[in-house]
């Protein structure tokens, strides 16, 4: 008994807006830092800078994912995507983690040949300023998007934020690295500073690929929303029990199903009324869920039901062929 069918409630156009906005500024940042990355490899030859700019790189094409994601995951429900397109974002993040897990491979690949066969360091003055440059963009966008984040939940924009929130601790690592083989003659550190940056990347890349799958998947919200649905739906005494509670996230957007028990003798009518002020309650708490809840007289099973309809006094020989039969119960 939703009432948002093929509507979109104001709150998700503007966290729309907020998405959008955010996605832009990230890929500009993205640009901006392979530029400066490139130029500080070309005149240092860093490993570390290398892992960085690499990293830089598939950020750009996960920013990107993430840019036009978000525009299709806002669309309202249509005739072919009933729940709407939340799970775009998803989809989005599940992008990201493959991009980050491939740039870690390269990364470590990458480090561990230049331990075997260490390659000196040069132009370490420029390299650190585009490093220390690379930190205050990235810090700033970070931050950025922590704000946006509180305000949309969006799941495209965490997995956007994980990328750069992992870069900014990578930089102060490739600033270590680059330091050591420019100035401390110890191009082996570079090399180690490059790896664990790749063990890093790795790492973020499973915590977003287990986050991603868990909403394909329809992995149920977590237990404190559910106990907020299962308060506020019993907060009604009219309302003796729930049962058959479903969740999962789409995108942004909580969906809820479930099934509720009132007194048998209620008419049509006031048990809708009593639905549609458990949904009103449902919202006040979680405004982005999309709920449906069914009615059931209390005392009755779906189970009761579906064994009288199945007795079998009510199974009929099938008619010989080309005869046929009057229709006749429940279903007449």
């Amino acid at each position: 008994m939703s009432d948002t069918d093929g509507v979109t409630p104001q709150s998700t156009v503007d966290k729309a807006a907020v998405t959008r906005r955010i996605t832009r500024l990230s890929v500009g940042v993205a640009v901006a830092l392979i530029a400066l990355k490139a130029f500080a490899l070309g005149a240092s030859g860093s490993v570390s800078i290398l892992a960085s700019l690499t990293d830089s790189v598939l950020d750009l094409v996960a920013s990107l994912a993430t840019f036009y994601a978000v525009r299709w995951a806002a669309a309202p429900p249509d005739a072919e995507h009933r729940y709407g397109h939340g799970k775009g974002e998803a989809m989005a993040a599940l992008v990201q983690a493959g991009l980050i897990f491939a740039s870690a491979v390269f990364i470590g690949w990458e480090a561990l040949q230049r331990m075997v066969d260490p390659r000196p360091v040069g132009a370490g003055g420029w390299a650190v300023a585009v490093i220390l440059v690379s930190i205050a963009l990235t810090a700033g966008l970070v931050w950025l998007q922590g704000k946006a984040l509180k305000e949309t939940g969006s799941l495209a924009v965490a997995g956007d934020r994980s990328h750069y929130a992992a870069d900014l601790a990578a930089n102060g690592v490739v600033l270590i690295g680059v330091v050591s083989g420019a100035w401390l003659h110890a191009p082996g550190l570079d090399a180690a500073a490059g790896l664990i940056v790749a063990i890093w990347l790795f790492w973020g890349a499973f915590g977003l690929l287990k986050e991603a799958s868990g909403h394909l998947l329809d992995q149920s919200a977590g237990e404190a929303e559910q106990q907020a649905v299962t308060t506020a739906v019993l907060a009604d005494p009219r309302i003796t029990g729930i049962h058959a509670l479903r969740t999962r996230m789409a995108g942004s957007t909580l969906m809820v199903q479930m099934h509720v028990d009132m007194d048998p003798h209620l008419t049509l009518e006031a048990a809708h009324a009593i639905v549609e002020e458990a949904e009103a309650r449902i919202r006040a708490v979680l405004p982005d869920s999309d709920i449906l809840i069914h009615a059931d007289p209390a005392g009755l099973r779906p189970t009761q039901a579906s064994t009288e309809l199945k007795a079998p006094e009510a199974v009929e020989t099938p008619p010989a062929s080309g005869q046929t039969v009057p229709h006749t119960g429940p279903w007449s």
